[in-house]
């Protein structure tokens, strides 16, 4: 077992600039843990909430790409030896039909969903089974476990299914080191793009970020560490045909 330099529980949030990502991180700082912080693009967000935060950390990169989830996860390791919690929050959303995305937001939706993911849990996998209480929280859609046709934001979604799959297959490979490795999978959000009309949703409202705090919560709790390779999905009732 390595030993936590500060002695408390850390956790790294990736995509924790703005929105979801920031709130997750803030409600991690609540809680008592050491926040690692990380933005791609949204650096003065990022820095003004790692202020505030008082964050350990805040890493800037593209976790879609091997060589920068590798520097970062060398430094935490340098900086702090173990770390207890990643979440694999990152993901761009391209609101564009299929035929209209470019190459670019084609590889964008793929490499910040299941690359990053795949590359940042690899990287962070020796740091996190030295936890005690190791953690792996990949944020997933509620549409993810449903193969069908997708409207837009194709590549993302491709991504976000890659992700449910790397969810249970890190979590099979890991469960004997004591890891757990689940995923959360909001529906419509109050910040969503493009949302449907509330009445279509059967909970009759938009989701909250504090209704995937509660999920993420529940997940890292001690006495949770036999739920392992789950997909949660908080969407109020949509997405359930």
């Amino acid at each position: 077992m390595k030993k936590n330099k500060l002695e408390i529980p850390l956790v790294f949030v990736s995509g924790s600039g703005h929105g979801l990502g920031a709130y997750l991180a803030e409600s991690f700082s609540k809680k008592g843990y050491g926040v690692i912080l990380h933005y791609r693009s949204r650096k003065s967000e990022a820095i003004a909430l790692g202020r505030r935060l008082k964050a350990l950390a805040v890493f800037q990169g593209d976790l879609g790409v091997e060589s920068k989830a590798q520097a970062i996860a060398l430094e935490i390791r340098k900086r702090f030896g173990v770390l207890d919690c990643l979440v694999n929050n990152a993901g761009v959303y391209s609101p564009k039909r299929l035929v209209d995305l470019s190459s670019q937001e084609w590889w964008e939706g793929l490499n910040s969903t299941a690359s990053s993911t795949f590359f940042m849990t690899k990287a962070l996998l020796p740091l996190i089974r030295g936890s005690k209480n190791g953690r792996i929280i990949n944020i997933g859609d509620s549409s993810c476990d449903r193969l069908g046709a997708r409207d837009l934001a194709m590549s993302y979604h491709i991504g976000k299914t890659g992700v449910l799959m790397l969810t249970k297959s890190f979590a099979q490979s890991e469960g004997g080191d004591g890891v757990t490795v689940n995923m959360v999978s909001p529906g419509w959000l109050e910040n969503s793009v493009g949302k449907l009309s509330k009445k279509e949703i059967p909970a009759g409202r938009y989701g909250k970020f504090e209704d995937i705090w509660n999920a993420v919560e529940f997940l890292i709790k001690p006495e949770s560490n036999y739920v392992n390779g789950s997909n949660v999905v908080v969407g109020g009732g949509w997405n359930l045909r």
